[in-house]
C-alpha cells in the first residue's frame, strides 16, 4: 500500500458535525474541511477544501428527514467521486427513509431500496450504518454494508445500572427479536406489547403479553419518533404493577410533541445515541455516544481488519 493509500480523511455533513468531530477525535485524525454554499432558493453546494485524490474518504451524515440531509450526503459522495477519491464510505449513523421497506398496501414505494441505489450511483463504495429499521435492508445494496448495533453501547450501560428483577420489553411485535437478544445477554425475562394502529403514529389499542409486576422494565427499540408507543407502553406497564420503566432507543427522531409526551409519561429514563442531534434538552433523556464505536470500525475497515469484536449480540 502506497503512502497516499494509507491516508484516511473524515468529512462531516452539516447535520452530523458534532458527532463527526467526536468520531475524528476518537479516530485520531483532524476533521476534514468542507464548505457549504447556500443559494437563496434553498439549493446548496458542498465542496471539499482539501485534496482527496487517491485517499479513503469517510463522509459522516445521518439522513433523517428533511430530505436536505439525504441530498447533502448524495452531493458529498458525488463530489468525492469526481475528486478521484479511491474509496468512498458513507457513514450513516441513522439510515433514514427506512420504514417504507416493503409494500404494505398497493401503489406505494420501497424507499430504502431507492435510497440505496442513489447512494451507490452517487459514488459510495461502502456503507457503515447502525441499527437499520429492518436487517434485510442490507440486501438492497450491491456494495458492502457494515451494519452496527447500538447494543454494543447500551448493554454495558444497562449492566452498570444493576437493576434487580430486570425484564426486557418490546413495544411491538416486530421488535421481539431485538428484545430476546437483549434478554439473553442480560439473563432476564421478556414481555411484548401488542398494539393496533388507527393510522400511522396513532395507537388505537395496546395490550401487554407477560407479567411486569414488581419488575424494573427496559423497553428496547431501534428508534423513537413521536414517542406515542413508548409512553403508552410505559404508562400501561406502571398500571400493571411495574416498579420502573425505562427505554433504550438508538435513534432519537423525536418529532412533533414527543418531548412533551416524554415529560408527562411514567417513563423513568430514555437512553439514546447521538446518531441524530437532539432538538432540545430533556431531564428524561440520557445520550450515550456512538463516536468510539464508529471510529473503531472505520479504522478497522481502512486497515482491512475484522470488526466482529464490535458485536455483543
Amino acid at each position: 500500500m502506497s503512502e497516499i493509500e494509507k491516508v484516511a480523511k473524515i468529512f462531516p455533513c452539516s447535520q452530523s458535525e458534532t458527532l463527526a468531530q467526536a468520531i475524528a477525535e476518537s479516530y485520531g485524525i483532524p476533521l476534514g474541511k468542507v464548505n457549504r454554499l447556500n443559494f437563496s432558493d434553498g439549493e446548496f453546494q458542498p465542496s471539499f477544501e482539501e485534496s482527496v485524490r487517491g485517499t479513503r474518504v469517510f463522509i459522516i451524515g445521518s439522513t433523517h428527514p428533511s430530505s436536505d440531509n439525504l441530498m447533502e450526503m448524495l452531493l458529498m459522495l458525488d463530489a468525492a467521486k469526481r475528486s478521484s477519491a479511491r474509496h468512498i464510505t458513507a457513514v450513516m449513523p441513522y439510515f433514514g427513509w427506512a420504514r417504507q421497506d416493503r409494500k404494505d398496501k398497493p401503489r406505494v414505494p420501497i424507499a430504502p431500496k431507492m435510497v440505496a441505489k442513489m447512494l451507490e450511483t452517487a459514488g459510495a463504495t461502502r456503507i457503515i450504518t447502525m441499527d437499520l429499521h429492518a436487517d434485510q435492508i442490507q440486501g438492497f445494496f450491491e456494495k458492502p454494508v457494515d451494519h452496527l448495533y447500538a447494543s454494543t453501547i447500551f448493554l454495558p450501560y444497562l449492566k452498570n445500572l444493576n437493576l434487580d428483577n430486570l425484564t426486557v420489553a418490546s413495544p411491538d411485535m416486530g421488535g421481539s427479536k431485538r428484545a430476546y437478544a437483549y434478554s439473553k445477554f442480560l439473563q432476564s425475562d421478556v414481555v411484548i406489547c401488542y398494539k393496533q394502529r388507527a393510522k400511522a403514529n396513532v395507537i388505537s389499542h395496546m395490550e401487554l403479553i407477560g407479567d411486569v409486576t414488581g419488575k424494573n422494565v427496559v423497553l428496547v427499540d431501534d428508534l423513537v419518533d413521536t414517542a406515542g408507543t413508548l409512553t403508552h407502553a410505559a404508562n400501561l406497564m406502571i398500571e400493571r404493577g411495574a416498579k420502573t420503566v425505562r427505554a433504550v432507543c438508538t435513534h432519537p427522531v423525536l418529532s412533533g410533541n414527543a418531548y412533551e409526551k416524554l415529560e408527562n409519561s411514567k417513563l423513568e429514563e430514555l437512553i439514546v445515541t447521538d446518531s441524530i442531534p437532539l432538538r432540545q434538552q430533556s431531564s428524561k433523556i440520557k445520550v450515550v455516544s456512538s463516536a468510539t464505536l464508529f471510529a473503531d470500525v472505520m479504522k478497522a475497515v481502512h486497515h482491512n481488519k475484522s470488526i466482529s469484536s464490535k458485536f455483543l449480540m
